[in-house]
């Protein structure tokens, strides 16, 4: 059954008030998974004026934390009994290998879980003021409505991220997915209403990028959380600036990764390979720049094509499938327009390239490709590419490596491959970097901070820092006398 997407409004489904929809496209084929609304105005207001009802709302503004933490490990248990449902409709609607996207619901349940707990463990302090005969203590109260604005990559996973601390902390939300990828985003709503969240606590808005700016600009809503790309970062501080709402960005990335000449190579090109095709690259913590010592480069390069050229491409829902579709015919052309790019500023192709052929024509497919001979300056070393592509730099001085590291925009990510684990340190504490990967993976966990440095964004999500994100301090002072 094709899927038919509705707007959430206060505890209820609505078409919504302006009669468009969009659809919603099957990244392997091609085909229409579906429809959802296109919410308006009229529609934005209504969500806004939802959320700020049900927060002054004896039903959810007095009910207690533990009530809170009970009912966040109810929507976590649910998640986790439909992780095959929602694997699988992730999968369909942004292309992910089916095993990878079930995987994701388990760590969205645990995400939920993690901050089950937080909820009554918010604490203020007594302050040892000079102020004769007052006592002053502090509370952490609630922002308010939060508009939480949320990326295509890891639809339902970066959802939960942002939800789970709004709830935990007694905010109401206005969930706004990708409009490329709305399903798993509803159905996670459907069972946040499931588990008995009040009316109006979660709201649910689909739609282009008209539906969040006007949520950004809305005086109604008190923060924005948002992930997505650094320009659209940019935008929203813009509009929020005339309401002074508090803003949170996750943004873009270009990770740098550094594999010494004393490195171990085999595990450098297995976590190199593994992080750097995340998601088919569509991941903003992907490693995506690859510096190796001019003693090693070949070695390294040639086990990494090889690895590269025997990866399984394919339809998500596919079991064999390493690496799946991108998510738009539009953002298959930017991908395959930097790797033109690479070519024409001189830098070697050494497998992949170019898109698939055969049964696999009508996707958005591209070959995972692996470049050598790059220069630091071009733009498939600067440039967030977000896909399948992988540039080598080769350097000969280790003294150059920090600078060249921190020379992009971004500071999310990087990563370091080194036997030395003095050497590990030092570059980890030299590189401007929210995150630093010394001989694994990039890794979450929800006691981790993430978010990142420079034009990777503002605030960290995850961990006791969302607590913070979500909340405000207020100071009380009482005259007790001498």
């Amino acid at each position: 059954m094709a899927f038919h997407g509705q707007l959430f409004i206060g505890g209820e489904w609505t078409a919504g008030s302006g009669g468009t929809t969009f659809e919603t496209v099957d990244p392997a084929t091609g085909e229409i998974l579906g429809t959802a609304v296109e919410a308006t105005e009229a529609d934005v207001d209504a969500a806004v004026e939802a959320a700020g009802r049900a927060f002054t709302d004896p039903a959810w503004r007095t009910m207690t934390p533990a009530a809170r933490g009970r009912l966040l490990w109810r929507i976590a248990d649910l998640v986790e009994e439909n992780a095959a449902e929602l694997g699988e409709l992730e999968s369909k609607d942004q292309g992910q290998a089916v095993g990878f996207a079930r995987g994701s619901m388990g760590g969205a349940a645990e995400m939920l879980r993690y901050y089950a707990g937080w909820c009554t463990k918010i604490t203020g302090t007594v302050s040892p003021v000079s102020v004769p005969g007052m006592l002053h203590y502090t509370r952490r109260e609630p922002i308010g409505v939060c508009a939480l604005i949320t990326p295509w990559n890891f639809p339902l996973a970066i959802a939960v991220w942002k939800l789970a601390p709004a709830l935990a902390t007694g905010n109401t939300v206005i969930l706004k997915p990708a409009e490329q990828t709305p399903l798993t985003t509803t159905r996670l709503v459907e069972l946040c209403a499931e588990a008995g969240v009040p009316g109006g606590v979660v709201n649910l808005l689909t739609g282009g990028p008209d539906v969040g700016r006007r949520l950004v600009e809305h005086e109604g809503v008190h923060k924005v959380s948002f992930t997505g790309s650094t320009e659209v970062g940019r935008e929203i501080v813009r509009d929020s600036a005339d309401t002074l709402k508090r803003v949170s960005l996750e943004l873009g990335g270009k990770a740098p990764s550094i594999v010494m000449k004393d490195a171990d190579i085999d595990a450098a090109v297995t976590g190199n390979l593994l992080g750097g095709l995340v998601n088919s690259g569509q991941a903003c913590a992907a490693y995506s720049r690859f510096y190796v010592d001019s003693s090693r480069v070949d070695e390294f390069t040639e086990k990494l094509a090889g690895a590269m050229s025997g990866m399984t491409v394919g339809p998500g829902t596919s079991p064999d499938t390493q690496l799946g579709p991108l998510v738009s015919a539009e953002h298959l052309q930017k991908v395959e327009s930097y790797v033109e790019r690479g070519r024409e500023q001189g830098a070697e192709v050494v497998v992949g390239g170019r898109r698939p052929g055969g049964d696999l024509a009508s996707g958005f497919f591209f070959e995972p490709t692996l470049f050598r001979g790059v220069d630091h300056s071009m733009q498939i070393a600067q440039d967030e590419i977000f896909g399948p592509v992988l540039p080598v730099i080769s350097y000969d001085d280790p003294s150059d490596l920090v600078a060249r590291a921190n020379d992009t925009p971004y500071g999310l990510v990087a990563s370091v491959w080194t036997s030395d684990v003095a050497q590990g340190h030092r570059l980890a504490a030299d590189i401007r970097a929210g995150e630093v990967f010394v001989n694994t993976l990039p890794a979450l966990d929800p006691a981790a901070p993430w978010g990142g440095f420079k034009a990777s964004g503002w605030g960290r999500e995850m961990a006791a820092d969302a607590i913070d994100a979500y909340t405000e301090t207020k100071g009380v002072w009482v005259n007790i006398g001498q």
